[in-house]
């Protein structure tokens, strides 16, 4: 019995037994030699289905639309498309074909297209109908324009496809398969550069912590230009022989229903998505009606436990808790499937990484002490395109890689976040996690979200300020919240002042950009609280 055998013994059997020999095309291939009907994929919003024999032949023939267009190995193929069967394909069968492939963020502004196709050196841009004119006129004001194609109905893959070619030759595991660039919240955009093996490595990860095996079938709401999806959901189920169902855009009033109906064993979602779900689930929908779904797994940013604990009790589902970056090709770390074993509130237990908790001065510090979280694994990206200096800040002298994340250890070895550390509040010399802040803030019944950030301040150096969502209907009164605060967090950490707004800045996974809500304009504010004296 091989090492996958032992993990998954309802899965397909690989011809490798680890990221590190592996690459997409073996994944894709293998899957159409021993399962060559089974479903791979299926588009909610057109039914639309491929199985495995026909996602290889798909991605063959997509080596003639490559052909054609005068691209090589290594080349960059760069996508603005919206979630579909379109996008799937043409991510894997680039990969399939040795090419560089660069999903794009929709929300993107054309300074920032702008940079990433002219940096990336993007050959060919891939894009649909609304989108044309934009990207037309940007990539006219770059030095080398990229050839532009556009996805224009759900039959331009059939026609595109042309002749089956293999692979100029196959990829090893240390080719690079995937750019991805960062939202940039801080200064230029990073792409950062991933290789067949740190995603192959993740996919078995991923597959081996969730207990997956093929008669597994995961919800996937979530744009395929972030890494979670692109990992999780289109990736992973490469690795374990299952499928994948994907609607457009993820959408409260249809994620059940495609979930009912397409017999999903497991959901992928992030805590914003996990908010919405608590309100707006229809009151005949319960734990009775969703048994087949054996978990919904969170992932991109941390999870309020307070969320945690009313999803589970709404709805029946358990939540898998995990944590990971662009950097380590989706999760490092992940909560165990059993329910006694899971802990509300932490991130888990390394998932095929190694991972160490130090402190400024570099040394590795015990059990409960909060310091930066860093991490070795053969999921870690090989650095940032183009951009040594940002790589080797992003690495330790002896190879460990700087999640930036600030964090302990349990003495179970399960790990806690306690936020970013460029979002440290250092208010009077004393650290603060934005996040205490935060889950104190959501105990109230009528705070649906909450953002905690630090503000200059010429007493304390900084002082601590948060920007709520309420829930619909509810109202919340200064003296009320102000109560609320110092009854959960004394006097020294209650907000200075709480900002009610309608929503949150994002990132494409949908984790809060703490750091934009400086930016955010006067008239988004629609009351200001003030709870302590300035």
């Amino acid at each position: 019995m091989t090492r996958l055998e032992s993990l998954f013994p309802q899965a397909m059997v690989l011809p490798v037994d680890s990221g590190e020999t592996c690459s997409i095309q073996q994944l894709i291939d293998s899957n159409a030699a021993r399962d060559p009907q089974g479903t791979y994929f299926i588009a909610t919003h057109t039914g639309r289905a491929i199985s495995f024999a026909e996602l290889r032949r798909a991605c063959a023939e997509l080596g003639g639309f490559f052909a054609s267009r005068g691209l090589r190995r290594g080349d960059v193929v760069s996508l603005f498309l919206p979630n579909g069967l379109e996008a799937a394909l043409l991510i894997l069968g680039s990969m399939y074909h040795g090419l560089l492939v660069n999903p794009i963020n929709l929300l993107s502004q054309p300074a920032q297209l702008r940079y990433i196709l002219e940096h990336s050196e993007t050959r060919l841009l891939l894009t649909v109908p609304e989108h044309e004119q934009r990207m037309r006129e940007i990539a006219a004001q770059l030095p080398r324009a990229p050839g532009i194609e556009v996805v224009d109905d759900d039959a331009w893959l059939d026609r595109a496809r042309g002749q089956a070619l293999p692979p100029e030759q196959p990829a090893q595991v240390d080719d690079a398969a995937l750019l991805m660039y960062t939202s940039g919240t801080t200064g230029t955009p990073k792409g950062v550069v991933l290789s067949h093996g740190n995603l192959c490595a993740n996919a078995i990860n991923i597959s081996r912590e969730h207990l997956l095996g093929a008669g597994d079938r995961g919800l996937a709401p979530l744009p395929l230009y972030h890494i979670n999806a692109l990992v999780v959901n289109l990736i992973t189920p490469l690795a374990h022989g299952g499928s994948l169902v994907m609607p457009p855009r993820f959408s409260a009033s249809s994620f059940w229903r495609d979930a009912l109906e397409f017999r999903c064993t497991w959901v992928n979602a992030v805590p914003t998505i996990i908010a919405y779900l608590i309100q707006s689930a229809p009151p005949e929908l319960g734990p009775q009606q969703l048994r087949h779904i054996r978990f919904c797994r969170s992932a991109s940013a941390a999870l309020p436990p307070e969320h945690h604990r009313a999803f589970e009790s709404r709805f029946g589902v358990d939540i898998i808790e995990t944590m990971g970056l662009t950097e380590t090709a989706a999760p490092s770390f992940s909560n165990p499937v059993q329910r006694a074993l899971r802990k509300i509130g932490s991130i888990g237990r390394p998932s095929g990484t190694v991972a160490r908790v130090v402190g400024t001065d570099g040394a590795l510090l015990a059990d409960g002490q909060v310091g930066e979280i860093q991490l070795r694994g053969g999921n870690v990206m090989r650095g940032y395109l183009k951009n040594p200096v940002e790589t080797a800040k992003a690495f330790t002298d002896d190879g460990w890689f700087r999640t930036g994340d600030l964090g302990y250890r349990d003495a179970d070895g399960y790990y806690f976040i306690t936020g970013r550390a460029k979002e440290l509040i250092i208010k009077g010399g004393e650290n603060i996690a934005p996040r205490e802040i935060d889950e104190a803030l959501l105990k109230h019944s009528a705070v649906l979200e909450a953002a905690a950030v630090g503000v200059q301040d010429s007493n304390y150096g900084q002082n601590i300020e948060a920007y709520l969502v309420l829930r619909p209907g509810a109202e919340l009164h200064e003296q009320d919240l102000r109560e609320h605060c110092l009854r959960h967090l004394g006097r020294y950490k209650t907000p200075r002042a709480c900002y009610i707004v309608d929503d949150l800045p994002r990132g494409p996974s949908g984790k809060i950009q703490r750091l934009k809500l400086a930016e955010l304009p006067a008239d988004a504010v629609r009351r200001a609280l003030q709870l302590t004296q300035a």
